[in-house]
């Protein structure tokens, strides 16, 4: 597989696996991290945990019931808040370098769609 970068309105993320360190990317238009391998892993496997938990809630949920629901690695935390249908995310990375970032509700079922075609684990 070649780098590959997707992206679209407020949301970027991307994979290059002929580099050393940072073989993934995530962001959008005002910010991005470089992620490890590891990292980016972690990332596409903690946003479909976060992604099958709010499917599973939503028969349970009124439409105007916010949630605010967080999962974690011994290198990321990933935050879904918001309502079932529409949701923001909030990454921080906990080792090394560090880092932040935050996608909006708007920009979530794209950056998902775009996770399940570029994932590499």
């Amino acid at each position: 597989m070649e780098r590959l970068i997707k992206s679209g309105r407020g949301w970027r993320i991307g994979w290059n696996p002929t580099v050393a360190q940072f073989k993934g990317l995530v962001g959008t238009d005002d910010w991005s991290l470089e992620l490890t391998e590891a990292e980016f892993n972690d990332f596409c496997r903690l946003l479909s945990q976060l992604v099958d938990a709010i499917a599973t809630m939503q028969a349970e949920l009124m439409n105007e019931e916010a949630i605010a629901i967080e999962v974690e690695s011994d290198l990321l935390w990933l935050e879904a808040e918001g309502y079932s249908h529409a949701y923001s995310l909030h990454l921080i990375l906990l080792t090394g370098r560090r880092g932040e970032g935050s996608w909006q509700a708007d920009a979530v079922p794209q950056l998902w769609q775009a996770v399940q075609t570029i994932r590499v684990f």
